[in-house]
């Protein structure tokens, strides 16, 4: 299975490389961002992206906002920015997890074996082939969701698993804990501003889409739901 390790960092791509050969995983290496996007066109099969954010010319943030124009391949981010609001402008964007340097590199191989995993149970898990919640249309097979007008909403992996959850429990009340387990796969740990985080830039997407429509409501306190 083949992971892309991106950072203009050298020693850093070289001591992810190992840890990932150790993990079984076939490493692929870049150390700027142009370079990153041309090592996932020639290379399809790459199944997770770790991203440093500041690299010359493109940076990590620019990588994702290009990547996430055609893929929802997991992306986490490996970055010395350590503030919320850095943080935040990684998982608005479209990255899948965050981690700050410096890291312990089995940490992060921890959290590529998570994403993978739930990227794989996404992919295999049998549920209904579809559900229907307000102005939406869920797809899971397919993994698409499209408005009463026909207009197909461009989603993340975790963007769309949110939805699912939320849609497929009508009415019910999800914990930020909750959702983070459950879409995650990983035991909650600080989760709440990724949960909302992520819950926010899929509200944005869904209202852009829709003219408006608020299909996902907080319960201020508690957590989210989506009505019947």
């Amino acid at each position: 299975m083949k992971i892309l390790i991106v950072d203009d960092d050298k020693e850093i791509v070289e001591l992810l490389s190992i840890y990932a050969k150790n993990e079984g995983y076939e490493p692929l290496t870049a150390f700027t961002g142009k370079e990153a996007l041309t090592k996932l066109v020639t290379n399809p099969d790459v199944k997770l992206m770790i991203l440093d954010i500041m690299m010359p010319n493109m940076s990590g943030i620019d990588v994702i906002k290009e990547v996430r124009k055609e893929s929802d391949i997991p992306i986490i981010v490996v970055s010395a920015k350590t503030t919320d609001m850095d943080k935040i402008q990684g998982l608005i964007t479209g990255a899948d997890d965050y981690v700050s340097k410096p890291f312990n590199p089995l940490e992060v191989m921890a959290r590529v074996k998570s994403l993978l995993r739930r990227a794989n149970a996404q992919m295999t898990k049998e549920e209904p082939d579809s559900l229907e919640v307000g102005p939406l249309t869920i797809n899971k097979d397919s993994h698409e969701v499209t408005t009463l007008n026909h207009v197909q909403i461009q989603l993340t992996a975790l963007e769309f698993g949110i939805l699912y959850l939320l849609a497929s429990h009508p009415n019910r009340v999800f914990s930020a804990d909750e959702i983070f387990e459950r879409v995650w796969q990983q035991e909650s740990i600080v989760s709440a501003k990724t949960v909302m985080v992520h819950v926010s830039h899929l509200r944005d997407k869904i209202e852009e889409a829709t003219g408006g429509e608020k299909v996902i409501e907080t319960i201020w306190g508690v957590g989210y739901k989506v009505n019947a």
